[in-house]
């Protein structure tokens, strides 16, 4: 009897610490506006802890949206001469890219297959796949960035 609660005590316990482990809190709003899509009014929320993609602290977003289920976290990996915004969503992830010329959406990028994060053809509007491919021009901040994210994206996925 006693190995059974010990046994049931230690699997509870490593439960709560994987599931707090994997779940991040995203407490302060940074953002907020309309997306002119079908989505309504979306939500930018910065998380209070940054995470570990490919060995480096990195920041990420969460965006939510007012008329639909879909939410995206994005992740912003700064390189030497751009962010890369990995933006990971259920059926759609892709990555918008800020390298100093322009700002426009690609697909993700190779080097973050290792993490599992890949971007699922069937679910992309090639069309305006294309016409994001250059949505600003120069040099952008992190918070006018996920705006564009935030309502550009909807227009991506074929998963309305």
């Amino acid at each position: 009897m006693k190995k059974s609660v010990l046994i049931i005590g230690l699997v509870l316990l490593l439960a709560g610490i994987a599931n707090a482990q994997g779940q991040r809190t995203f407490s302060k709003i940074v953002a907020k506006g309309s997306t002119c899509t079908p989505f309504g009014n979306y939500t930018i929320k910065v998380s209070d802890d940054p995470i570990i993609l490919l060995g480096e602290k990195i920041t990420s977003y969460l965006i939510t949206y007012e008329n639909s289920p879909i939410s995206l976290e994005i992740l912003v990996d700064k390189e030497e001469n751009c962010k890369n915004y990995i933006v990971i969503s259920e059926g759609l992830s892709v990555m918008y890219t800020c390298n100093g010329i322009y700002f426009g959406v690609e697909r993700i990028d190779e080097k973050y297959s290792v993490e599992g994060i890949v971007t699922e053809e069937k679910n992309l509007d090639r069309l305006n796949y294309y016409h994001q491919k250059i949505i600003a021009q120069g040099r952008m901040d992190e918070i006018p960035a996920t705006t564009m994210i935030a309502c550009y994206y909807p227009l991506l996925s074929t998963k309305k």
